[in-house]
Order: C-alpha cells, then structure tokens, then sequence
C-alpha cells in the first residue's frame, strides 16, 4: 500500500465463529463494515483476539481475502505472524504477502522462551524474508520475552521493522523509546486501559481490542486527542475504563466477545478450548457490561474533526 502510516485505531479483529465453531463469514463482513463506518485507521487479523491460535492457514487466507475486499485499498490490512518455529513464521510472512497483506505484526517464538540474541534472530529471519513494514509486539506480561531498547538498536538495521505494538503496561516506555530512536519506530499503544495516556505520551497509534464492539467510542478517544481535545477524550474515556478493563484479562477474548453481542457486532461463540463463561464470571461481565450500555455516550462529534 502506498503512503503506508503506522498511526490511528487498528482493531486486532476478532474471527467470528458460528455455534459449531465454523467460521461465520455474514458476522465477520458485519464487524468489519462497522469498523470501516466509525473510521478506523488499519485492520489487524489473526491476533489474540483473532484466536489465530485456532485458525487453519486456509481460514487466515480467506479472512484476508475477505478483509481486502471490503477495505477497497482504504486503510491497510495486517496480517499477525505468531509461529513456533522461524521457519514456519517465514512462510506465513511470505504467504501473507503474497496474498496482498499490507504489513505484518510480529511476535516472539511462540511457547519457547528465547533469549535475546534468539529473538533478534527470529525477527531478523522474519523481516530479510519480507519487503512488508513490520511491527513487533512487545507485550512481556503474556509472553515473557521483552523487547528491550538494547535490542530495538540491533532491529533498527532492517528498514522493513518501523514499529512497535507497546503492551509492557508501562507508559514511560513510549518516553524511552523516543528519546532513544526518535521517530525511527512507530509506537503503537496495545493495551486498552492505558491508551490515552500512551497517546498524550506522543504513541502515533493504538492497536484496540474493545473496538470490536464499540468502534466510535475507541475513534472518538483518539480523533480527541490528536485534536487537543483533551476534556471530551477525557470524558469518553471514563465512561469506558470498565469495559477496558475486561482486555486485561486472560479471557479478553470471551469479555470482547459478550460485548460485541450486547452492541450487535459478533456471534459471541468462541472456539476451543476457549469456553464460554460461565458462573460469576460470566455475571461480572455481563453487569460491567450493562451499565456501560446504559450510559453510553451519545452524539459523539468526532468526525468534525477529521
């Protein structure tokens, strides 16, 4: 894609399942035309909460294909790599190029804990086999590797990895990074409760998960800020700041999903061994839920500002 910009709201996507785990396609197209209304920036398949995990090559290429045609070239498609092995992570970044991605999201060996020096490598081989712009994922709280700053000056030789999805949970990192690299990599910030701050921070970006269900709350907050707006961003923001928190969790993909359900974006099934919530689990969501829907923020004004 040309003029290719890490910046604005990019949903990490969620893959929408029927109640036998198949794909369901109808549901998918519906979330993606309401991600493209509200005026989201990029899409990101196959994360987290894409449940890459359980997808078939297959699938992650007919969810690209879908994807690409509905963007119609508009904003870019990313496609995420989290593989076992290099050689496996390799193919797909070759495949998803060849396939029409726009860019990849790339995280750690999966499962292996690698050193430094072995993850350098791996994104190293990844990025030499691709001429797509990469992101690296750097979220140590689920993953247990970080990306330090000592090796972002070794990835900073290969021109193709330009930014960095900012999950450590701490603000002050996007300040390391700028005054290390200044505008060498992209900052995108990956968790949801601290996006704001991460974004008054100078973070270009923000790779979302409660977009998926409600996508002009998670564009107003950003469009807000990058106007100065820091009052009616602010006010957003903490109406939103429950529902946030549900991407915290390791059933961030369970919480997203109920909310989807409540806002007519998603099936709400998921596929195993994630199971639906049950219990008071289940309860908690669905009263976080509740009130968020009952004081929802009405009217918003964002798009004058675009």
């Amino acid at each position: 894609m040309e003029n290719f910009k890490w910046e604005g709201v990019m949903p990490a996507i969620t893959t929408q399942f029927d109640a036998d785990g198949n794909l369901s396609l109808t549901a998918f197209k519906n979330n993606l035309t309401h991600q493209i209304k509200a005026g989201v920036h990029g899409i990101i398949l196959g994360g987290t909460l894409g449940e890459a995990s359980t997808l078939t090559l297959e699938e992650k290429k007919i969810l690209l294909e879908i994807t690409l045609a509905q963007v119609e070239g508009k904003i870019p498609v990313i496609m995420n790599i989290a593989e076992q092995s290099t050689l496996e992570a390799i193919q797909v970044a070759k495949t998803a190029e060849a396939n029409g991605a726009d860019g990849l999201m790339l995280l750690p060996p999966m499962r292996y804990k690698a050193t430094d020096d072995e993850t350098v490598a791996y994104f190293s081989a990844v990025a030499e086999a691709t001429q797509l712009p990469i992101m690296i994922y750097n979220n140590p709280v689920d993953y247990k590797i970080e990306v330090t700053l000592e090796m972002f000056q070794v990835l900073a030789k290969h021109k193709n990895i330009t930014a960095v999805k900012e999950s450590t949970r701490e603000v002050t990192n996007v300040t390391r990074m700028i005054n290390h690299f200044g505008d060498r990599f992209k900052i995108l910030c990956g968790v949801d409760t601290i996006a704001m701050e991460c974004l008054l921070m100078g973070a270009s970006g923000w790779v979302a998960g409660l977009v998926d269900a409600f996508p002009e709350e998670t564009v107003a907050i950003y469009t807000y800020c990058k106007a100065g707006e820091w009052e009616k961003a602010r006010a957003v923001f903490r109406w939103f700041l429950p529902l946030l928190e549900l991407d915290i969790s390791p059933q961030l993909v369970q919480n997203i999903k109920l909310c989807e359900v409540a806002t007519g974006l998603g099936t709400g099934h998921v596929r195993k061994p994630r199971l639906p919530l049950t219990g008071t689990a289940l309860e908690n969501v669905k009263k976080i839920i509740a009130e968020g829907m009952e004081n929802r923020p009405q009217n918003l004004d964002y798009k004058n500002y675009l």
